[in-house]
C-alpha cells in the first residue's frame, strides 16, 4: 500500500470511529435531557418484553390507568449490569410479571408508540421494591437512589 492510500485509508478509519462515538454519546443521556422530573408517575401493569442493551435497559409494560384501559409504556432503567446488581434479571422480569414502576414521564408526553418514563423504582407482587434507575443521572432527589443518601 502506497502512502497515498494509507492517508486515505487512516482518513476514512477516524472519520469512522468518530461517527460511532458521536452516536454512542448521543444515545447516552441526562436524566433532564429526555425526562421531566415535576411528571411522576405510577405505573402498575404486566411487563411485554425486556431490552438488555446498554446504556440503558428497557422494561416495556402495559400499564392499566383508573379507567381499566391498558396502555404501553417504555421504562428507562440502569444498565443491564446495574439491574443485575440490584437484584433484577431475565428471570425477575419475564414477560406476564406484574410490576409498579415509580417514576418520571419523558418530556415529550406524545406517547407514541408507547408513552415512556425513566424508572426509580420497581415493586413486584411479592413487594420486594428495588431501585431500577441509575445513579448520577441528574434524576430529582427523592430517596430511590441510594446514592442519595
Amino acid at each position: 500500500m502506497n502512502r497515498k492510500h494509507w492517508i486515505i485509508g487512516a482518513a476514512a478509519g477516524v472519520a469512522l470511529g468518530g461517527a460511532i462515538a458521536g452516536g454512542a454519546a448521543v444515545a447516552h443521556h441526562a436524566f433532564a435531557a429526555e425526562f421531566d422530573g415535576k411528571a411522576p408517575v405510577l405505573l402498575r401493569g404486566k411487563v411485554t418484553r425486556v431490552e438488555w442493551i446498554n446504556p440503558h435497559a428497557w422494561v416495556h409494560m402495559n400499564a392499566v390507568g383508573a379507567d381499566g384501559k391498558a396502555t404501553p409504556w417504555m421504562v428507562e432503567g440502569g444498565t443491564p449490569n446495574t439491574l443485575l446488581r440490584a437484584g433484577i434479571d431475565r428471570n425477575s422480569l419475564k414477560p406476564g410479571t406484574e410490576i409498579v414502576v415509580r417514576g418520571y414521564q419523558s418530556k415529550d408526553k406524545l406517547c407514541k408508540p408507547a408513552c415512556k418514563a425513566n424508572g426509580r423504582d420497581v415493586t413486584f407482587a411479592d413487594g420486594r421494591k428495588v431501585f431500577m434507575g441509575s445513579s448520577g443521572t441528574g434524576a430529582p432527589k427523592d430517596g430511590s437512589d441510594p446514592t442519595d443518601r
